[in-house]
């Protein structure tokens, strides 16, 4: 059996996002209806639901992606938002580093910091020796732990991901769960759209959808 790593922190639980009354629709049909969720430093959120439900929706409004028809979103501090695949055309020759730096894109800090905050990223993930290595060579868990390293180097408050460990082995999965664990640990607000069950035993908190609108 796998033994999970364990980091001690100091968890502030500080609200750094809020959303009020979200409402969404799409060509004329309703996809949220009064949705409220709050993020809190420190803590993983699970979105849960069935198909349809709304997850990605919702949290692409909490990213601030879409805007929604009504309701409001509060946040304070920067986002990253880690999709459940991300569209690289095979042509477009990419490194793993290449990735993970497209997260210090826009920031205000000057190269070498940026640089180092990439390092940074690769090392929390566990991906530092395949960082030269082409992003369409790596398996699914790798690349989806690349894509993670990409939030992290944006040094983001606030780390929402889509579905990020959809389709992958057992062992990716539990990957995933303790790199979200220690980035939670470290004080960031970690929201997560899954349907496994062992995702949601590390859940501090659940937002359960349902044809639109949160039950739980």
């Amino acid at each position: 059996m796998r033994m999970r790593m364990v980091i001690t922190y100091n968890r502030v639980m500080t609200s750094l996002l809020r959303a009020a009354g979200v409402c969404y629709s799409y060509a004329g049909a309703e996809v949220l209806h009064r949705v409220d969720a709050a993020l809190a430093g420190g803590e993983i959120t699970a979105i849960v639901g069935p198909n349809g439900s709304g997850k990605s929706t919702l949290v692409e409004i909490l990213a601030g992606v879409r805007q929604p028809t009504d309701g409001r979103v509060e946040r304070r501090g920067g986002v990253a938002l880690v999709v459940q695949r991300a569209r690289v055309p095979q042509t477009l020759p990419m490194t793993v580093r290449d990735a993970v730096a497209m997260g210090t894109w826009g920031s205000r800090t000057g190269r070498r910091e940026a640089a180092h905050a990439v390092e940074v990223a690769l090392d929390r993930v566990g991906m530092a020796d395949l960082a030269g290595r082409s992003l369409h060579a790596l398996s699914g868990g790798q690349r989806q732990r690349a894509l993670v390293a990409q939030g992290i180097a944006r040094d983001a408050e606030i780390l929402l991901l889509d579905e990020p460990a959809a389709g992958l082995d057992a062992a990716s999965r539990e990957r995933m769960r303790e790199i979200l664990t220690i980035e939670a640990a470290c004080g960031r607000a970690v929201g997560w759209v899954t349907h496994d069950d062992e995702d949601l035993a590390i859940a501090d908190r659940v937002v359960h959808l349902a044809h639109g609108r949160r039950v739980m």
